[in-house]
């Protein structure tokens, strides 16, 4: 049982990850005009998957993305401002991750001490 949820749990996170979705749907999914979209990879705000051919493949995530910075340049924060944000959001999460393991660690050493 336990194997099923761990798969279903991989699916989903590759659902998300999968660069999938050409440059129209992104466009049209996200809100934005394709040409945006070009601008914001050349300005490496998001990095979309890419095709053997070089055709842009944009993910579930990366969509989630171009939301956000749509949020952040409507606040009125410029691009250099967007990738220093999307930067620090992104060691944020990989920090918490970090911190999770250590306290799963820290637990496993407390259980084995109390033994």
């Amino acid at each position: 049982m336990s194997e099923g949820k761990d798969l279903e749990k991989k699916i989903n996170e590759l659902d998300e990850e999968a660069a999938v979705y050409v440059i129209s749907v992104a466009a049209e999914l996200s809100g934005l005009h394709p040409q945006t979209l070009r601008q914001y990879d050349r300005l490496g705000l998001v990095s979309p998957g890419r095709t053997s051919g070089r055709n842009r493949r944009y993910s579930l995530r990366d969509i989630a993305l171009l939301r956000n910075v749509t949020k952040l340049v409507d606040e009125g924060i410029n691009h250099v401002g967007i990738k220093r944000i999307i930067e620090l959001e992104s060691a944020m999460a990989n920090l918490s991750i970090e911190v999770a393991k250590l306290r799963i660690e820290v637990d496993e050493l407390m259980k084995k001490e109390n033994k």
